[in-house]
């Protein structure tokens, strides 16, 4: 692999899911050409997965599309009920709202369904150019050194005809499914469990329903007969609802496929009579719950990402019938709301190493950390899940409804629900503490091992390398003269006050020079250290100083003429309330440096220019980030 020549053909992504239209627009952004590919006439429907969890909600913020948190819902309390009747046993939040803090701002998970969460990212994909050709299937590829060469099949819209075409590409990222080619046909294992004796029925639809509130997440029955929850969403109209179903008495598997054999199915687990009307039913899906993943997640120039329950089976409208859609990495239960998350985060992670090495800025060996960093993580969520899973549905005593008890002094006490046990999260389900400390290309010099604990619970106070990078408001330019030039260039729309977020983006990293004083040796070593090691219009250099100041010239020294050239195309910001010094662990009169990479993620965490080249040789080389042109061959 690490002996590829370079390809300017286009990255081939098939599979416009969560996964697939993350990958594109992240390679969009850093300008690398991609097509993406769906086998499918039209835009999948359903409701599926909508949990979206903090840390996907920074993953947009990156790649500039603030609308996903912006129209996304809180979480709607759970209410437990017995069968026929809309008396709550049970009130509960699923998470706990959590007060943003200036390192964590988007501190709350919030529901969205995929196809509004898909058309919002296609509206920003198309803006750079990239459409999703529907209704293109891939067939067949091979691979070698030099490229990818693809086999597939399009459905031309102006006469229905099929049309082969041949397709080279630079890379192939498959978000096909777990049922998908690509996976079996590069050889990747897929090994877990199925859970045999279960079977779930998820759907949309329209339902009239007297007395039934939707300011709650409604629960209908006991987790030893029959189940059905319903969470309203207006997305899908004002009487629309996303329903979960699950039984231990009921046969399940096939019914989707009779519309009246489900309706009244619908009708019996809520059990009101005709106080329920289902008017629609919009998408349904049935399946069984799989735990798998594979054992890696590339093979040469040909990678694999995203995960989500598997489902195996849809019905639709008699004139829509689409294929399931589970992803091509790993799959699992859809409590815990890990699965689309995990898709976009997967697909964030491989792009920006696929779009360095495609413009020849680091060597193929970059893709390889793509496996070393996500495998741990996927292993570690899996199970979770798989727990969580298991506290909803391996109960063996008899129902699901909280029931009071004796406890050693014979007082009377409330045991919880099997289904608030299971649907209670803890925060490491918010993933703002999935890392990648043991990875082979962060840097550390703090000198504590790295343990690993890929999903753990945020700790604010405590950074490591690996590690999300907190956000930090409240920092303000710092306009030094530099003669006739300023050595602060700020970005359009800065008007002088940001936040670290704004600096991160996903085409580029940002180096962090914490420093008491703009002029010190050390500061002039760390820019010198990057004019040698790193292209300058992949790095952003950003001078944080302890503030308040002062005086406007407070952290300023005399400087010579070399000094000043160095300070050219350099961000000088104040840390006006402290919160970058407290959220990076720096203490006030300390000289650190904090790469952040362009997933936000810190690669180093260094307090010299030792750390920092060693950060960067193990991202773009020895040769200070260009590959040499005699190891490039243009196809």
């Amino acid at each position: 692999m690490h002996k590829m020549t370079t390809c300017t053909a286009p990255v081939l992504v098939v599979g416009a899911g969560p996964t697939g239209i993350a990958a594109a627009l992240t390679l969009a952004r850093n300008n690398v050409p991609v097509r993406i590919i769906e086998k499918e006439l039209q835009h999948r429907r359903g409701q599926r997965g909508p949990g979206i969890q903090p840390r996907t909600f920074e993953v947009f913020h990156f790649l500039h599309v603030p609308e996903i948190h912006e129209r996304a819902t809180p979480f709607p309390p759970l209410q437990e009920h017995n069968r026929g009747s809309l008396e709550p046993l049970n009130t509960f939040s699923m998470v706990e709202y959590t007060e943003p803090t200036p390192a964590i701002p988007y501190y709350n998970a919030k529901f969205m369904g995929q196809p509004t969460l898909e058309a919002i990212v296609r509206e920003h994909l198309a803006k750079l150019g990239c459409t999703v050709e529907l209704g293109t299937q891939l067939i067949s590829f091979t691979q070698d050194e030099k490229c990818v060469r693809a086999k597939v099949v399009r459905h031309r819209d102006d006469d229905g005809e099929k049309v082969e075409e041949d397709i080279e590409a630079a890379y192939l990222i498959g978000a096909d499914g777990a049922r998908g080619m690509i996976r079996k046909q590069v050889g990747l294992t897929f090994l877990g469990t199925t859970r045999e004796h279960e079977f779930m029925v998820v759907g949309d639809i329209r339902l009239d329903a007297k007395g039934l509130d939707r300011d709650h997440w409604h629960a209908f029955g006991q987790a030893s007969q029959d189940v059905i929850t319903l969470r309203p969403t207006d997305e899908l109209g004002k009487n629309g609802w996303q329903i979960i179903m699950t039984s231990r008495i009921t046969d399940l598997e096939g019914l989707i496929h009779d519309s009246k054999a489900f309706v009244k199915c619908i009708n019996d687990f809520i059990g009101l009579g005709d106080d329920i009307k289902v008017k629609e039913v919009m998408w349904a899906s049935e399946f069984r719950p799989n735990m798998r993943m594979v054992n890696k997640l590339g093979v040469g120039r040909i990678f694999v990402a995203g995960g989500i329950d598997s489902h195996v089976l849809h019905f639709y409208p008699a004139h829509q019938c689409f294929p399931p859609r589970s992803d091509a990495a790993h799959v699992h239960s859809p409590v815990g709301g890990q699965g689309m998350n995990s898709s976009v985060q997967d697909a964030f992670n491989l792009a920006w190493k696929i779009a360095l090495v495609y413009k020849g800025f680091s060597p193929a060996s970059l893709l390889d950390t793509y496996t070393a960093e996500r495998l741990p993580v996927i292993a570690e969520m899996l199970g979770y899940t798989t727990e969580m899973h298991k506290l909803i549905f391996d109960e063996s005593d008899a129902g699901r409804a909280p029931r009071l008890t004796a406890d050693d002094n014979g007082n009377s006490k409330n045991v919880e629900s099997s289904l608030k046990r299971g649907m209670r999260r803890g925060k490491n389900m918010y993933m703002l503490g999935v890392n990648y400390r043991t990875s082979p290309i962060v840097i550390d010099d703090s000198g504590v091992p790295a343990v690993q604990n890929a999903y753990r619970e945020i700790q604010e106070g405590t950074l490591r390398a690996g590690d999300r990078a907190p956000d930090a408001p409240g920092l303000i330019s710092h306009h030094i003269p530099c003669g006739s030039q300023s050595a602060v260039l700020l970005p359009s729309g800065m008007a002088g006050r940001t936040r670290m977020f704004d600096l991160f983006a996903s085409t580029h990293h940002t180096v962090i020079i914490f420093t008491p004083a703009l002029v010190v040796p050390f500061v002039q070593s760390v820019l010198a250290t990057l004019q040698q090691v790193v292209p300058k219009e992949i790095v952003r250099r950003v001078v944080v100083l302890p503030g308040p100041p002062s005086e406007p010239d407070g952290h300023v020294e005399s400087r010579t003429s070399s000094e000043e050239d160095q300070l050219i195309n350099v961000e000088v910001l104040v840390d006006q309330v402290g919160h970058a010094y407290r959220g990076y662990t720096v203490e006030e009169q300390e000289t650190k440096v904090v790469v952040v990479r362009p997933d936000g993620v810190v690669g180093a965490a260094v307090h010299g220019v030792t750390g920092l080249v060693q950060y960067f040789e193990g991202v773009f080389g020895k040769k200070g980030g260009m590959l040499a042109t005699e190891d490039a061959v243009q196809i």
